[in-house]
């Protein structure tokens, strides 16, 4: 896996919008963005809700059965981290939005305690 890093000058300027989030969670939600767009027939603009249910199937692929804590270490607790961080990469410039989009959008999608307390599909050593 190639290890991404943000600009610290970049870095910088997300903290003065949202101070208590990690790096990993900002490069884990544009990561995110680029899972979900790969799934689609073709690039889109895509909805808060989206891009939560793709958070969480991503981070369920990538960390396993510690997603949860992973996505905590980080500070992301709830989808509406996830909002947060979205719109932070947007005030900096990294990502657009469209005129109807909130960060409202991502408020209560799914509860993190069952969201990542079910639907791990454990593989094995065998693949089932």
């Amino acid at each position: 896996m190639i290890e991404l890093r943000l600009n610290p000058d970049l870095v910088a300027r997300l903290r003065e919008a949202e101070s208590h989030y990690d790096e990993g969670a900002y490069i884990f939600v544009l990561e995110s963005i680029e899972y979900l767009q790969t799934s689609l027939p073709l690039r889109r603009h895509v909805s808060g809700a989206e891009l939560a249910h793709a958070c969480r199937e991503h981070a369920l692929n990538q960390y396993g059965l510690l997603a949860r804590q992973v996505l905590e270490h980080w500070g992301i607790r709830r989808t509406d981290d996830l909002g947060r961080i979205v719109f932070a990469l947007v005030n900096v410039g990294l990502l657009s939005t469209q005129p109807n989009d909130r960060e409202e959008d991502f408020r209560g999608v799914y509860d993190f305690d069952a969201a990542f307390s079910t639907g791990y599909r454990w593989s094995g050593l065998d693949g089932r």
